[in-house]
C-alpha cells in the first residue's frame, strides 16, 4: 500500500502546442549528488523515477552531460553564472565573484520576470533580496515546518514550490529554481540517508547490484596519495564497507531519489493545472555525480565518470514533436544551462559567460557542430590529504588526469577501459597521445580563466 501511495502520483503532461508569443517561463529542477545513470530511463533497472522518465519521454535527454567541477557550491555557481570555477571564483562555499546582474536569475528579474528559489543555496550569504520569492534551507533531511514541527526537506521543497505559484502574479512570466537537498547525505548522521517513512516499502525486497570495481584492488590502483585520510575513503567507510551497509545505504539513497521524482511530478502537474505547461522551458539536472563505492570511494570531487556525469533533461515548447524522447551524446556542460535559458528568452548572454546555448542540438534540423572535449577542475578542500585538487582534459575516447599538488598525471582509454582502472601514463604506446593531451589541457585550462 505504501509503495502505491508513493508512486501513484505520476504527472501526465499536456501535449505541446506551438509556443505562444508570450514570454516563455523557466522551471529548473535541480537535484543533489545524483549521477547520470540513477534514472529508469537511463537504464537503471532498480531505481523508480516514473515522473522524470516521463519528462524525458516527452522531452529531450543528454546522455553525456557533465559538470566542470563536481561539488555542490562550485557547480551551483557555474549553473547561475555560466562560468568555470576559474572565472567565477567560488573555490569553496563562500560564494562567487560574478556580479548578480550577470547571472540568469538576475538578468531575468531585471527584465520583468517573477523569480523564485526554493531549497538549497550553498553559495555564501543567501541573496533573498534578489528574488521575488525565496525559501532557503539544506543540510538536514528533516527541517522545520514553520509551525514548530518537522517536515522532510523534499516535502518542504514541494510545498514551497506550490506556494511560489500561488504568489505568481497573473500573466507575469516566471523563473523558478527548485534546488533539492536530496538525495545528498546528512553528513554526520550515522544513517546518512533519511527518507520519509512512507517510502520504506520501496526497494525492500530487492538487492542493489554492487559495482564490479567496488573492490580493494580498484582502491589500490588509485594514486599513492589516496589513503585513509582521504574524504572519499572516509565516507566509503561510513556507507559501503560491509555488504549489509551497502544495501541499507543504497536503498535509502534510492528512496530519497524516488521522493524527489514524486515531488517533480507534483510540480509539473501544477503547471498543467494552471495552463502554464505549454509555455515553460523545463530543465532537470543535478549538481554532480556520485560514487556508489566504485574505486573504493564515496561522494564526488574527482574526475572519474561516476563523479562528473549527471542527468540533463529538457522539455522545451519550441521542440518538434519528432524530437520527443530522443537523446544526444554530445558534451553538454553545466556552464551551458545559463546561456541556454537566456537564448531561449531572447536575451544576449553577458560577455564573460563561457557556456554555450545547447538548444540547437535539439531544435536545429541539421547536425550542429559541438565541442568534443572540455576542461575539468576541482580545488583542494580542507587539506591536500582530505580532498586533493584535481584537473582533467575529458574526451570521449581518452581522459587525461592531473593532480597539481602531487604533479601526478594519469591517462585512461575510455573506449577500452570505461571504468578508468588501467592507467596508461607510462605506456610506451601512448606517449605521443599523452604529449598532445598535455598541451591541449594547458590551452583549455588557460581559456577557463
Amino acid at each position: 500500500m505504501k509503495l502505491a501511495i508513493l508512486l501513484a502520483f505520476v504527472y501526465l503532461p499536456m501535449s505541446f502546442t506551438q509556443a505562444s508569443e508570450k514570454p516563455m517561463n523557466i522551471l529548473v529542477l535541480y537535484a543533489d549528488d545524483w549521477r547520470y545513470d540513477t534514472l529508469g530511463v537511463a537504464g537503471n533497472a532498480i531505481v523508480q523515477t516514473p515522473n522524470i522518465d516521463r519528462l524525458a519521454g516527452q522531452g529531450f535527454r543528454f546522455t553525456q552531460h557533465c559538470v566542470t567541477t563536481a561539488i555542490c557550491g562550485v557547480s551551483r555557481a557555474s549553473i547561475y553564472t555560466g562560468q568555470w570555477m576559474s572565472r567565477h571564483g567560488c573555490r569553496n562555499f563562500k560564494g562567487f565573484q560574478t556580479p548578480w546582474e550577470e547571472t540568469y536569475p538576475g538578468i531575468l528579474r531585471a527584465n520583468g520576470y517573477f523569480t523564485g528559489h526554493v531549497g538549497k543555496w550553498h553559495n555564501g550569504k543567501y541573496p533573498s533580496a534578489h528574488y521575488d520569492f525565496s525559501q532557503f534551507y539544506h543540510g538536514r533531511h528533516w527541517v522545520n515546518d514553520g509551525n514548530g514541527g518537522k517536515i522532510h526537506v523534499t516535502k518542504r521543497n514541494e510545498q514551497d514550490a506550490l506556494k511560489f505559484f500561488e504568489k505568481l502574479p497573473e500573466g507575469k512570466p516566471f523563473c523558478l529554481t527548485v534546488a533539492f537537498f536530496a538525495p545528498h547525505s546528512q553528513d554526520g548522521h550515522a544513517d546518512q540517508f533519511l527518507p520519509q517513512p512512507e517510502s520504506m516499502e520501496l526497494y525492500k525486497d530487492v538487492t542493489i547490484p554492487v559495482p564490479e570495481n567496488a573492490t580493494k584492488e580498484s582502491w589500490e590502483r588509485l594514486p599513492d596519495f589516496f589513503n585513509d585520510k582521504n574524504e572519499g575513503r572516509k565516507r566509503w567507510h561510513w556507507r559501503f564497507d560491509t555488504p549489509e551497509k551497502f544495501q541499507r545505504m543504497m536503498k535509502n539513497y534510492y528512496r530519497l531519489v524516488s521522493e524527489v521524482d514524486s515531488t517533480c511530478g507534483r510540480i509539473l502537474a501544477e503547471l498543467d493545472k494552471r495552463g502554464l505547461r505549454d509555455n515553460t522551458l523545463v530543465i532537470f539536472t543535478t549538481d554532480n555525480g556520485y560514487y556508489h563505492a566504485e574505486h573504493g570511494l564515496a561522494d564526488k570531487w574527482y574526475p572519474h565518470q561516476e563523479s562528473i556525469r549527471t542527468p540533463l533533461i529538457v522539455h522545451d515548447p519550441r521542440m518538434e514533436k519528432s524530437k520527443e524522447g530522443k537523446t544526444n551524446d554530445d558534451f553538454v556542460l553545466n556552464v551551458d544551462v545559463a546561456p541556454t535559458i537566456l537564448a531561449a528568452l531572447g536575451f544576449k548572454k553577458p560577455e564573460n559567460m563561457q557556456g554555450v546555448d545547447f538548444a540547437p542540438l535539439y531544435l536545429a534540423a541539421e547536425q550542429t557542430p559541438w565541442r568534443t572535449e572540455f576542461f575539468y577542475e576541482h580545488p583542494t578542500l580542507i587539506s591536500v590529504d582530505t580532498i586533493p585538487a584535481s584537473e582533467a582534459l575529458v574526451r570521449k575516447d581518452f581522459k587525461y588526469f592531473y593532480w597539481p599538488e602531487h604533479k601526478v598525471e594519469q591517462l585512461f582509454d575510455l573506449k577500452n577501459d570505461p571504468k578508468e582502472e588501467n592507467d596508461l601514463v607510462k605506456s610506451p604506446d601512448h606517449q605521443e597521445r599523452l604529449k598532445e593531451m598535455r598541451l591541449r589541457f594547458q590551452e583549455l585550462k588557460k581559456a577557463a580563466k
